[in-house]
């Protein structure tokens, strides 16, 4: 093992961090040095937690031979099969003693104590070293331990003291790196999941001063569900939150599937746009058709949802939605201390108030005359279903809606 070559990995690793590379490059970049550096390394893993809607934590593991190291989210750990194997591992073992690491050469009794080592010997490894490199409490975020790491050799005999004792002095600034891009990942899928993407996009490269908005073109959506009050009264408690999320995923993947972007979950209602790529009249109309999409697409969706609900015994519902086009603000509206990346204007109130209209013109879903002349008219489908006065709006209107398939 050659200390000045540790030295150097131990540099790179710092640089590596402040550069920002990703976790894959991190991993493979450390292996191919650290064994470079004459530490016999045949497979290298870490975990890490992270704060997202899916998944726990992140993993990245790197084997010798193979053209790049892979990364993956690993799922909740729940009561369980997946409880039982997180109680197996070697890194609840480090939790549980307070140890710092732990090695366990590979042999039928270490197999026997840990299912990760009986896995190291069915690839011909000799050696397996877990590893936490702890995060203080004063910087830990939600249910962060630290990082965690395990790595194997397939050299006889293993890995030397004097290796092990290498391995661990430069493990701290790879932890530190990984620690560095885990939290930029983390920033970044917060914003996406609570902003949707645009707004996170803007948000992320800066345009977070209050009162700063851009005057864009979109395509508004507004959606809510139908007898909501009345279902949301009269069901038990707790059936509304997932009720909630069901139609929620309805309605938020048609609407992302078709190139559209959420804005706002306001109770059972949802706030998005679809952003024509220019300002020409072609791209307007592929907004306006790929909004159409998102309809059809969600419908769909309930209408295979509601037959499961029914048969579980959970309250059903459809879904409304009105479609607009025009000419709103998208930026930064708030106080000093608690902004909104959103849309607002005239026409982000007229499009909540064509949904509205949803009840008393019988339609699942409707949209303005000025959608229905972007979109193509007939050609995309669309019927006028007459002229409608909308609550808050100076001028009746004409609505239109999709005509039904087949007809």
């Amino acid at each position: 093992m050659d200390e000045s070559k540790l030295t150097a990995l131990s540099a790179w690793t710092t640089e590596a961090g402040l550069i920002g590379l990703s976790e894959i490059e991190l991993l493979a970049g450390f292996c191919a040095r650290a064994t470079f550096a004459g530490l016999p390394i045949a497979s290298g893993l870490l975990v890490i937690d992270t704060l997202h809607p899916v998944y726990e934590g992140n993993a990245v593991r790197w084997r010798r031979g193979e053209p790049e190291a892979s990364f993956t989210g690993y799922g909740r750990t729940i009561a369980g099969e997946r409880e039982d194997k997180w109680r197996a591992s070697p890194f609840f073992h480090l939790i549980d003693t307070g140890e710092d690491w732990m090695r366990r050469r590979v042999t039928p009794e270490s197999c026997a104590e840990f299912p990760a080592v009986a896995s190291a010997a069915e690839e011909g490894m000799t050696d397996y070293l877990g590893i936490l490199n702890r995060f203080e409490p004063e910087g830990a975020i939600a249910d962060w331990d630290g990082l965690f790491s395990s790595w194997t050799t397939d050299r006889t005999g293993g890995f030397s003291d004097e290796e092990i004792a290498g391995l661990l002095k430069v493990l701290p600034g790879l932890a530190m790196a990984m620690k560095a891009t885990t939290l930029a990942r983390m920033a970044s899928t917060l914003l996406e999941t609570y902003l949707g993407r645009d707004a996170c996009n803007s948000v992320w490269s800066g345009r977070i001063a209050r009162g700063v908005a851009d005057r864009i073109d979109a395509v508004l959506w507004f959606s809510d569900l139908r007898s909501y009050t009345r279902i949301s009264d009269n069901a038990p408690p707790e059936q509304i939150i997932p009720l909630l999320n069901d139609y929620a995923d309805a309605v938020i993947s048609a609407v992302q599937g078709a190139g559209g972007d959420v804005l706002k979950l306001i109770g059972d209602g949802v706030l998005a746009i679809f952003r024509p790529d220019d300002g020409g009249a072609e791209a307007r109309a592929r907004a306006c058709r790929a909004a159409l999409a998102a309809v059809r697409g969600a419908q769909a969706t309930i209408a295979a949802l509601n037959p499961q609900r029914e048969a579980a015994g959970q309250p059903v519902t459809e879904m409304y939605a009105g479609l607009h086009i025009g000419e709103v603000f998208f930026g930064n509206i708030g106080s000093a201390h608690r902004l909104d990346f959103t849309v607002v204007g005239p026409a982000v109130n007229e499009t909540s108030r064509i949904a509205e209209m949803c009840r008393s013109a019988d339609q699942s879903m409707l949209v303005s005359s000025a959608f229905a002349a972007a979109a193509g008219g007939a050609e995309a489908g669309l019927v006028c279903v007459g002229r409608y006065a909308l609550r808050g709006v100076r001028m009746p209107q004409e609505l239109f809606t999709l005509e039904p398939e087949g007809a």
